[in-house]
């Protein structure tokens, strides 16, 4: 973040006359929105899946001016979504330097900004806050508490001679200090119902109560926040009249479609090697099949940071394998699927009765992606020639200790090769990995068509026998 441009006003006169007038945040917000909208500009960078479902809902809710509360399933992107509100707010805007809440100059609210601004009047000092430090978060945890979020007696204060009546001795919460900005409240039913009920005011009658204070402070803050329907309805739950405060509910979802979960998956995933289009429609449609068994408790759901630290397994396992064969580049092979059923198991959660199958069950979705994806990619492909070959005693070997050149020599040149290559969109004079495979992946498709049989052993696979 650099610093505020140096031709923005610098006392409260200069801001006046520069027609810095106070605006609430929501109607900030509304009116970057609509900006971005009449520019024809995605207002939402970096979201996908949301277009015609969510996003409308959520930007009806901000035109409104209403608080928001997300709910859905871990790992819908509900967060992330919250986050690109920061987007939505000027990037610089006009506080009182030095004051404890970033207040307008042109409309304190605390007695002490308010002292300073009818003493100094035009003469008020005016510092720039940059929109990404109007963005606070909160995680809603059981230890949360009313001091937090809203404030409490500061001791400091009062052992400096302030009477314990004085108003001037409360040290704001997390709320009052996003005094016009965005407040994130994420699994917001896991917050004690005693704490929610602190929120009421903030919320409705925009002042704030700490041990018997009523300190009347007209907050301008966007209460947004997220929460998982288990949660909602199990083991926390918002508390009526806190639910009634915000204005507008929306319902998150995954991906509805494979290409949308694939974006997800590139646009997430950190990859230590590369992993080619066919392999992430692989863990999409693994993913979708987990979403769809009955095997996998779905009150919890199947993050899509599974998919995102599935294709980072398995770039680990290309990684690793180039290191131990010295083939560069290091590319992603169907081989390297083996390694994710057993690393990322503990990241779901299975049904009662389903214990000591959980790898048995995943490795079977796992083969079914395979068999989707390779039906979808070589759909009205004639690989028999491929097949012929392998019955003709061309056995292919592969593994994590074979290179891609070693898998494409045990095959003769067949033409057929080349139009699997180029279904799986790699170019016929790339690197043998790449090349390799998108032939590993039509054999698949051979073995689970039962054209070829399969014989594992000693980390290697055999296509053939």
């Amino acid at each position: 973040m650099t610093s505020a441009p140096a031709e923005l006003p610098r006392k409260a006169g200069d801001l006046r006359a520069a027609g810095y007038l106070p605006r609430s945040v929501k109607a900030e917000i509304r009116d970057n929105l609509l900006k971005e909208l009449r520019a024809g500009r995605d207002p939402w960078p970096g979201i996908v899946g949301f277009t015609r479902t969510v996003i409308p809902q959520l930007e009806r809710a901000l035109l409104a001016g209403h608080d928001v509360v997300l709910l859905g399933e871990r790992g819908q992107g509900k967060t992330r979504l919250l986050r690109t509100l920061v987007g939505l707010l000027d990037e610089w805007t006009p506080v009182i330097e030095g004051a404890e809440l970033p207040e307008h100059p042109l409309d304190p609210i605390t007695p002490e900004s308010r002292r300073r601004a009818a003493e100094l009047g035009d003469d008020l000092p005016v510092a720039w806050l940059h929109r990404d430090l109007r963005y606070a978060e909160k995680l809603a945890t059981p230890d949360t508490s009313v001091g937090d979020l809203i404030g409490d007696v500061d001791p400091v204060k009062v052992a400096e001679g302030r009477s314990l009546g004085d108003p001037e001795t409360i040290h704001f919460g997390l709320v009052p200090r996003s005094h016009r900005g965005i407040v994130a409240i994420n699994e917001l039913p896991d917050l004690a119902e005693r704490i929610q009920v602190a929120l009421l005011n903030v919320m409705e009658e925009r002042d704030i109560q700490v041990r018997g204070y009523t300190l009347r402070l007209p907050l301008d803050v966007l209460l947004v926040a997220t929460a998982n329907p288990e949660d909602y309805t199990n083991r926390g739950r918002i508390i009526t009249p806190l639910k009634d405060r915000f204005g507008a509910e929306v319902r998150t979802h995954y991906p509805l479609d494979i290409d949308a979960e694939v974006d997800v998956i590139r646009q997430e995933a950190e990859f230590t090697a590369e992993v080619g289009e066919p392999l992430l429609e692989v863990l999409a449609r693994f993913v979708r099949h987990l979403r769809e068994s009955t095997a996998i408790d779905q009150r919890s759901g199947v993050s899509a940071r599974f998919a995102v630290a599935a294709a980072e397994t398995i770039a680990a396992a290309a990684l690793r394998r180039s290191a131990i064969t010295g083939e560069e580049p290091a590319v992603a092979r169907p081989v390297d699927l083996e390694a994710v059923p057993a690393v990322l198991r503990g990241k779901l959660e299975f049904e009662p009765g389903e214990e000591g199958r959980e790898i048995e069950l995943l490795e079977y979705l796992l083969r079914r992606s395979v068999a989707d994806t390779a039906r979808e990619r070589f759909a009205g492909l004639d690989l028999s020639p491929l097949a012929h070959a392998i019955a003709d005693g061309n056995l292919v070997t592969t593994g994590e200790r074979v290179p891609g050149r070693d898998v494409l020599a045990a095959l003769p040149e067949l033409p057929v090769l080349h139009d699997v290559a180029a279904r799986a969109g790699v170019e016929p004079n790339e690197s043998p990995g790449r090349i390799a495979a998108a032939v590993e992946l039509a054999l698949e498709m051979l073995y689970l068509s039962k054209r070829v049989a399969k014989d594992a052993d000693n980390d290697t696979t055999i296509y053939g026998v």
